[in-house]
């Protein structure tokens, strides 16, 4: 078969496949980087999640492959179990009519199944640095040393999870000789010293859109107050045309509680976090991708590596704490040709982040007003009448005409009352819910005449001072609603600020951005957690590692 995929340079077998799975145009990032990847070249990709860039390190791969050979060939590092399970599928899928071997190796699996594998041989695994580190250095069973291409994806993740020194040990492990390619949605100075490292004249691949965000994603916000983000969201769920939503929720406790909420207010959820076990975390998924569930509640790290092409609505239930994060979320829908729609709910006093977000993407989010209680009844009762047009076009309810023609020949009913009646009853038997009640939102973000934020009124009418500096405490230069932590390594183990941002923000799942001043003394490091975080912090001491070695968190 010839598609454009085929001016590629890509063997037929190769070609068919990518067919068969419905392409037959590369996006841009796949006809930079197949050309490059097939001519040998180590790279630098940068490209946002959503722009094809498993094909154009995958079919290279496949490609380059020698049949039958005892040893891994090609390694993958992904941050993420979920992650890792969609890479190596979609390997599997390119390279079907090849019958090449690949194996996904990640944490919270038997590590019998994995080790059997390994020894049967694979031709490429794709693998999270925890795991994979352990199978090298731990059980010595996996062997990188004739590995001959090395793909590090979303490298950004990698780093920003603390995985820099599992990522160095790694790549020590395989041969100088190999062919080495780093995808990252951002490119900070940590990606930059790593390439600098470890890739040998790096060909570079930027892939820019117009703007961050898709042109084929409706974005819009909600000004509501805090305590009424739910009843907010069920309002939106009963006009929205939803065919499959994903709910940003800043923290796991968040998850459970929104997704709890929901299903008492009659609308099906169910969250995703930390929490679960990969087994159920699997079958979650699962759900999902069927459509067997229609709405998952989520953090960004839970979400990671989701990419599923049905996604009709994100909610931002929470905004996220930093402007990227943002184009991350919204960009899983809005894919594959189809359109979508973004939802914010954001309070007086986030204004301000919204628009920093805006600057950041270059885009406006236009403001919305919610559905009214008249609206909603309104529009169910336009549900109620869509649904007896169909049962009316269908002509199947010749027994309750009979029923009718009784009532009207021998009882002597009007036939519209008798209508009437069967609708209420109808309707009662459904047990409608109840619409959520709003209160009206206060304390709109006031601006000076140059544009900035001056200050805002609560809902007692009291004033706060909008800027930071007024929140200082004169306790060490701590922030009011900070809390102090101690961690046990300081100067004399190597710690650097990046080490205690990587272990704190990927074990206690908060952002990094939200983690205060850090100061690093001899054998202790003092850092600044915000209050809500803190019991998320400290129920996950004995988890934290620097440099492999155990680090313990209490309050100072």
């Amino acid at each position: 078969m010839t598609t454009e995929f085929s001016t590629l340079n890509l063997q037929p077998q190769l070609v068919q496949a990518v067919a068969d799975l419905g392409y037959e145009t590369p996006t841009p990032i796949q006809a930079d980087v197949i050309p490059l990847m097939l001519a040998g070249h180590d790279l630098i990709g940068q490209a946002q999640t959503g722009t094809g860039k498993t094909a154009a390190f995958a079919l290279p791969i496949l490609q380059n492959l020698i049949p039958n050979q005892r040893h891994v060939q090609a390694l993958v590092l992904a941050p993420t179990r979920e992650l890792a399970v969609q890479v190596a599928n979609s390997i599997y899928d390119y390279g079907k009519q090849s019958k090449m071997r690949v194996l996904a190796v990640y944490g919270g699996q038997p590590y019998a199944r994995q080790i059997t594998r390994i020894k049967q041989g694979v031709d490429v695994i794709v693998g999270t640095p925890g795991r994979l580190l352990d199978l090298i250095l731990k059980k010595k069973v996996l062997d990188l040393s004739k590995v001959h291409t090395v793909v590090l994806d979303e490298a950004d993740e990698m780093l920003s999870m603390g995985f820099v020194e599992d990522i160095e040990t790694i790549l020590d492990q395989t041969p100088d000789t190999r062919q080495t390619a780093l995808f990252s949605a951002t490119l900070p100075p940590a990606i930059r010293r790593l390439a600098n490292r470890y890739l040998n004249e790096p060909q570079s691949v930027m892939i820019k859109n117009k703007s961050l965000t898709v042109d084929s994603v409706e974005q819009r916000y909600y000004l509501v107050n805090e305590k009424d983000k739910s009843g907010a969201l069920t309002r939106l769920f009963e006009i929205e045309d939803i065919k499959s939503a994903l709910i940003f929720v800043r923290t796991r406790v968040g998850t459970g509680k929104l997704a709890s909420e929901l299903v008492r207010r009659g609308f099906a959820a169910e969250a995703i976090n930390g929490d679960l076990s990969q087994d159920m975390r699997t079958r979650v998924l699962n759900r999902f991708r069927a459509n067997q569930i229609k709405v998952l509640v989520a953090t960004d790290v839970a979400a990671r590596g989701l990419d599923i092409d049905h996604i009709s609505h994100v909610f931002n239930f929470d905004l996220p704490q930093d402007s990227e994060s943002y184009v991350h979320r919204i960009g899983r829908t809005g894919r594959a040709g189809k359109t979508g729609i973004s939802i914010s709910l954001i309070t007086p006093q986030e204004l301000w982040r919204l628009r920093r977000i805006e600057n950041y993407t270059k885009q406006k989010i236009n403001k919305a007003t919610l559905p009214t209680v008249e609206e909603i009844t309104q529009y169910r009762e336009e549900q109620l009448l869509e649904k007896i047009a169909v049962w009316l076009k269908r002509d199947r309810c010749h027994r309750e005409k009979e029923l009718v023609r009784t009532m009207v020949e021998e009882g002597g009913y009007d036939p519209i009352d008798i209508a009437g009646v069967a609708l209420k009853l109808s309707r009662a038997e459904e047990k409608q819910r109840p619409i959520a009640e709003i209160s009206e939102v206060k304390g709109h973000a006031r601006r000076n005449k140059y544009g900035k934020k001056r200050s805002y009124k609560q809902g007692n009418g009291h004033k706060r001072n909008g800027a930071r500096g007024s929140q200082r405490r004169s306790n060490g230069g701590r922030e009011k609603g900070m809390v102090r932590l101690s961690l046990g390594k300081g100067k004399s183990d190597g710690v650097r600020p990046n080490d205690v941002v990587g272990t704190i923000a990927h074990h206690a799942d908060i952002p990094g951005y939200t983690i205060g001043k850090i100061r690093i003394q001899e054998r202790k490091t003092f850092v600044d957690i915000p209050e809500q975080f803190v019991s998320q912090v400290l129920a996950k001491t004995g988890a934290y590692q620097i440099h492999r070695q155990n680090v313990t968190i209490e309050r100072a």
